[in-house]
This record gives C-alpha cells, sequence and structure tokens, in this order.
C-alpha cells in the first residue's frame, strides 16, 4: 500500500487536488491509488565564526556560507524531510522535539524552497529483519505524548498545514524511499538536501545531493556536503557503507566484524576500504590473495557473507515503487507556518 499526501486528520492518506493549502478554505480531496503513483525508476564551538558539522568538524562560517551561496545559485533545491528521527528526544519520543526541529527547518532551512516529507511505512524494516533479527530491534514507536492524537497523526496534520506532502509506504522504511526520491529529483535536475540525522544517508553524498542535520548539543541545522566529508574522511562516500559493513552499526543493531575477530579494528578497516574502494573489491581480492595481516585475512575470507549481509541490511535502495510528483516540487506556501506551529506548541502546553 502506498499512501502519499497533504494528510487530514480525517482520512490519513489522503491527497490534495492543490499543492497550497490557504486558511479556512475547505480541501478538495481525491485519494491516489498504488498504480497511478507506482513506477520503477531507473536505478566546537557554538560562538559567531564557526559552524561544528554533525560529525565534529569545525569550519569556518565563511567557508560554510560561500560554499552553501555557491551551491545555492547552480541549481534548484528540493528537502527530503526524514520525519521519524526528529520525534525523538535522545531516545525518548517527543513531539515537544518535533516542534522544535520543524519550526527551526522551516524559517532557517528550507524556507520557501519544497518539502517531502516521508515516514516510515508499517512493517517497514521486516525484509532487513528477516535478513538480521538484531536490526533496530530495540526501537521503540513515536507517541504523541501531551498531545491527544494517535502517533504520527499530530505530524501529518502539521505538516500539511504548512504545505508539505507526506509519503508513507507499506513495507518500505523511509531511508529507502528518501533515496527513491532523492535520485528521481536529481534526474530532474534538482540539487537534493536530505534533512535528517540518520548517518545511513552519508552514503548518498555526491555534488548534488548533501545533508542538513539538526545538532542536539547546539539546536541547531547544519549542512553537510561532499566537501565536508571529504575533509573529515578522506574517501568517497561509498566508502563510508563498506566500512560501516566491516565495523557494524550499534545504534541499527547491526554487528560488525570485531564481534567475531576482536583484532579487526576501524584503523584495519578505514585502511584495507580506501586500499580497496568497495567491500565486494576487498572481499574478491581476499578470496585470490593475501590483503592485509592474517588475522584480517583470515577474517574477511571466513566471514565474507556475514559482510555481505551486514551490506544487504545498511545499503540503501533506490528501486522503491513511488514516482516523485510535479506537484510536490513547487515553491512552499509559508503564510501558514507561523499560525500552525504557534497552535501546536500552546497545545503541548496544556
Amino acid at each position: 500500500m502506498i499512501s502519499v499526501g497533504f494528510v487530514q486528520p480525517s482520512s490519513l492518506f489522503s491527497f490534495t487536488a492543490k499543492s497550497i493549502d490557504k486558511p479556512h478554505a475547505a480541501l478538495r480531496t481525491k485519494w491516489v491509488s498504488s498504480s497511478s503513483l507506482s513506477s520503477h525508476p531507473s536505478s566546537t564551538s557554538s560562538g559567531e565564526t564557526f559552524h561544528r558539522t554533525g560529525y565534529g568538524q569545525v569550519l569556518q562560517k565563511d567557508f560554510i556560507s560561500s560554499t552553501n551561496e555557491e551551491s545555492r545559485k547552480k541549481t534548484k533545491r528540493v528537502f527530503f524531510l526524514d520525519v521519524s528521527p526528529l520525534c525523538y528526544e535522545g531516545n525518548k519520543p517527543s513531539s515537544q522535539a518535533f516542534g522544535h526541529w520543524i519550526s527551526l527547518f522551516f524559517s532557517q532551512v528550507s524556507l520557501t524552497d519544497p518539502v517531502i516529507a516521508v515516514i516510515d511505512g508499517e512493517e517497514g524494516n521486516q525484509q532487513r529483519r528477516e535478513l538480521l533479527p538484531s536490526y533496530k530491534a530495540h526501537r521503540k514507536s513515536p507517541n504523541p505524548g501531551k498531545y491527544s492524537k494517535r502517533p504520527h497523526e499530530f505530524v501529518y496534520e502539521v505538516l500539511r498545514k504548512c504545505n508539505v506532502p507526506v509519503v508513507r509506504i507499506e513495507g518500505h522504511e523511509a531511508d529507502d524511499v528518501v533515496a527513491t526520491l532523492m535520485e528521481q529529483a536529481v534526474q530532474k535536475g534538482y540539487r537534493a538536501v536530505i534533512a535528517s540525522p540518520d548517518k545511513d544517508f552519508k552514503q548518498l553524498i555526491s555534488e548534488n545531493v548533501q545533508i542538513v542535520i539538526p545538532l542536539a548539543d547546539l539546536r541547531r541545522w547544519s549542512f553537510y556536503t561532499l566537501k565536508h566529508y571529504h575533509a573529515q574522511y578522506n574517501c568517497d562516500p561509498q566508502s563510508d557503507l563498506s566500512f560501516r559493513c566491516i565495523m557494524g552499526d550499534e545504534v541499527d543493531g547491526v554487528p560488525g566484524i570485531q564481534h567475531v575477530v576482536p583484532a579487526f579494528g576501524r584503523k584495519t578497516a578505514m585502511k584495507l576500504v580506501r586500499k580497496h574502494g568497495s567491500l565486494e573489491s576487498l572481499l574478491s581480492a581476499a578470496a585470490v590473495r593475501t590483503v592485509g595481516r592474517p588475522y584480517a585475512q583470515e577474517a574477511l575470507t571466513k566471514y565474507a557473507d556475514y559482510l555481505r549481509r551486514n551490506y544487504q541490511v545498511l545499503a540503501l535502495k533506490r528501486d522503491v515503487r513511488v514516482q516523485i510528483q510535479e506537484e510536490w516540487l513547487v515553491e512552499r506556501d509559508t503564510s501558514n507556518d507561523s499560525e500552525v506551529l504557534s497552535s501546536f506548541f500552546s497545545t503541548l502546553d496544556r
């Protein structure tokens, strides 16, 4: 089941005939079926002088400003908002956190650029859990807290009133939907900006794809681009995925090679990935010749299937059956933002 649209509380998965939602105007809605949307896409410091990226790097403010300004002149932007992580304060579900991040995002980051919000579908992680039962096994679903609505319903309502389409596809995680739609947007000539704290998206970074990260300690958003990635890691973003497949991802419940070969550490993994470029190239080389010290050589040959499974779990898919709509790419009407968010925070305070 595919659910897309500007969502009303009374019909959670409906799509407005108009892309702009005017205050007090009657909404005309129509249902959008899977067949009408689906297709197969081709597949620190808190001072004024410095900004810190989401991964600990400190960069001069004028460098970031000039980089962003140059990119802005090149092409139009479209933002992909990964909603679920914004509904947490640390590991605790929080509607207050959602309100804080979304208000800053609208007022300081996306402005009038188009925004497409994406939410995890029901049983979205089922396929990955079949490969690896520990995958996100500890995650709790967001709840509305003091906001007396069902989980996620308050999110739909706020985003709808702020003229943001919401995409939710049953059986798929938001990450895969974002990756699919992002690629389609880039093919249409847009520069994609993914708004999320999720490090999984680093594998998508390119000249045309950026991330903007909510920094919890500074309580602000910060852009993270290909230049930032190269400055931090001195390798290609695709290597990040290979590195994480070897070292694992504790947050997502993906065990690394060190759980079976304790001597295999981060320095060894990064050195091998940088030399061979990708996990598959590394495993192929290890199968026919020596690529490292005995413990590393044995680990790469003995646990090759283990590492390939990690790759299947951690690699984002770009072939989800959803098609980006032209009406999602129009300039966003921001006239409702202040009233909608003020009302939302007032409700939380009751």
